[in-house]
């Protein structure tokens, strides 16, 4: 028996890469001319002339330009051989978020729920814990939720979503994710694609992506990857933004972290795939203060809300992430 890494440049459904190359390159050279020099930190985005949390100012979130290169340049990431798997189905969707609109049911724009059976906007570390999962494998609990997609202002469920945890920056002394923390990744107030780093579209067997949709031909099928930041503050499991408290890791893969987040943590990172081609393509959204259901592609981002069971999230961590194999659902090195 011999345990068998995936090859180097394959994607996490063992695909090359070249799907992300063309549309990041242009993205970092952009943000070389646009940002050097700037130094400042990450900053809530208000669109809209929104101008308070009521009206869905915290759904928004700029990176700073040192943020937005180290995102980009860990999306390159050409090599996996060190990461772990839940694949998890669709439980349904509301206009909840237990993480931005906590305990305010109704509040939110449409999302569509992965996981716990129990998310609901009234969602806490001891409700999750208590509830069941769609996932494989059982022992994550987690909540998972996204911007419903539609089609020609029809709802779309996802046809396979695979949730990621990969060993990324500081693989050595990569820790596990805190037991209730809660972390939003993306810019749901974007206004352009070139705020929002982190929505990247594709269609499957095709090697363009590009953060706004793209119109997938015939026989194929829209895809979407959201990665996740790699470093943590240590100390909180949420903050006021939801983003600030994490950061991406600095150097590239196989980097370090920034000594204000010095904690590295596995890479999540979202795939998921529904069954569409064509265009007529929006997503649940906020514009302007209200919730919409003809948001751009470009404002994609995505939500976690840790419930793993501790002991079992430890062991992938230490037996698949930090030993550098890939592991199969069940959190253990695939052999072949």
């Amino acid at each position: 028996m011999r345990l068998i890494p995936r090859r180097s440049g394959a994607g996490p459904s063992g695909r090359p890469h070249l799907r992300r190359l063309g549309a990041l390159t242009v993205a970092l050279l952009t943000l070389a001319a646009a940002g050097a020099g700037y130094a400042g930190g990450d900053t809530p985005a208000v669109a809209g002339g929104s101008s308070t949390a009521g009206n869905h100012a915290d759904h928004g979130y700029v990176l700073s330009p040192e943020q937005e290169a180290a995102a980009l340049e860990l999306q390159l990431a050409p090599v996996r051989g060190s990461e772990f798997r839940a694949d998890c189905a669709s439980k349904g969707r509301a206009l909840d978020d237990p993480i931005v609109r906590p305990g305010q049911p109704g509040a939110s724009h449409m999302h569509e729920f992965f996981g716990n059976r129990s998310a609901d906007a009234y969602s806490t570390l001891q409700s999750l814990s208590l509830g069941t999962t769609n996932c494989n494998p059982q022992v994550d609990l987690s909540a998972y939720w996204v911007p419903t997609l539609y089609k020609n202002g029809v709802p779309v469920a996802p046809e396979h979503v695979t949730f990621y945890y990969q060993g990324i920056t500081d693989r050595a002394n990569v820790k596990p994710h805190p037991r209730g923390l809660k972390i939003v990744v993306g810019n749901a107030l974007a206004t352009s694609p070139d705020q929002n780093p982190a929505a990247r579209w594709s269609c499957r067997g095709y090697p363009e992506s590009s953060r706004d949709f793209l119109s997938c031909p015939a026989g194929s099928k829209l895809e979407t990857y959201l990665d996740f930041p790699t470093c943590w503050d240590g100390v909180n499991l949420d903050s006021p933004d939801h983003k600030s408290h994490m950061a991406f890791g600095l150097g590239g893969v196989g980097g370090y972290c920034p000594a204000s987040h010095p904690v590295p943590v596995p890479r999540l990172e979202f795939l998921i795939t529904y069954p569409v081609n064509g265009g007529g393509l929006s997503l649940g959204g906020t514009r302007n203060g209200t919730n919409v259901t003809n948001a751009p592609g470009y404002t994609f981002h995505g939500d976690f809300f840790n419930a793993w069971d501790a002991a079992e999230l430890q062991r992938r961590v230490t037996n698949c992430i930090v030993a550098g194999y890939i592991c199969g659902n069940d959190g253990n090195p695939i052999q072949q």
